[in-house]
């Protein structure tokens, strides 16, 4: 599978791989990554930097929502053979070396095989190297509070809950924000279509997850850039809040 590129706004793209997101920030010859898909996902990354003009060794860091295997595919990668720096929430920043693990088990998913898309889902995960020890050897907190000095200038928004150290992107500038999995419009798991929560056995603790909407609610922006599905335009305030009643 090819990655798809789209530009949502001007030096910002949104990129799908498989079934799974991706997001650049451009800024003159350099880039910002914001995740790095799954290890299947390598070829798609590095096609999706020249479809834009860009190459690794121009990506001043790879930026990741939170650690797992389908956001850190190539994190290690971009880290260990172009010397990018991988920033993550200090929460999340042992998670990415694989001190712990906060993702669903292979007994969660035989929990709920009964569900439409989990089957396909899981067999989809194995395929791609959604279960391989993936660590990121020398993960680092952000390096500064407040917008990161980084190409699009993205402000980390802690949204704890999907994991301990989850983060959401905001580009106030352009009004929009970069969800990771803390609210997604789509997924191989789902059979409705817009803003959404992840099914509860994807999230480590449910209720932060939900409380983190409210959060994600008192961003300005009106362009969500989510980890699975496709980009969602309108207010983000509105976006979050039909999730919560979703999931409810």
């Amino acid at each position: 599978m090819r990655a798809e590129v789209h530009q949502v706004a001007d030096g910002t793209y949104l990129v799908h791989g498989n079934h799974v997101n991706w997001v650049i920030l451009k800024d003159g010859d350099a880039v910002t990554l914001v995740d790095t898909g799954y290890p299947g996902d390598r070829q798609g990354v590095l096609e999706s930097l020249a479809a834009v003009g860009s190459s690794p060794e121009a990506v001043a860091a790879v930026l990741i929502t939170h650690a797992h295997n389908d956001h850190l595919g190539s994190a290690e990668y971009l880290r260990s053979s172009h010397g990018t720096p991988v920033y993550l929430h200090p929460a999340e920043v042992p998670h990415a070396r694989r001190d712990f693990l906060q993702q669903a088990t292979i007994g969660d998913v035989v929990r709920n095989a009964w569900r439409p898309g989990v089957v396909p889902w899981a067999l989809h995960v194995f395929k791609v190297g959604g279960t391989d020890h993936n660590p990121v050897s020398a993960p680092e907190p952000f390096p500064a509070e407040g917008p990161l000095d980084l190409p699009g200038r993205p402000v980390p928004v802690h949204t704890p809950g999907h994991t301990d150290g989850h983060c959401v992107f905001h580009l106030p500038g352009s009004g929009i924000v970069i969800s990771g999995d803390a609210l997604v419009t789509g997924h191989a798991t789902s059979r409705i279509k817009g803003p959404q929560v992840l099914l509860d056995f994807f999230h480590h603790e449910r209720p932060r997850a939900l409380e983190s909407l409210e959060l994600i609610a008192a961003l300005d922006g009106d362009t969500l850039l989510p980890g699975h599905g496709p980009v969602h335009h309108g207010p983000v305030r509105a976006a979050a809040e039909q999730a919560r009643e979703r999931a409810s």
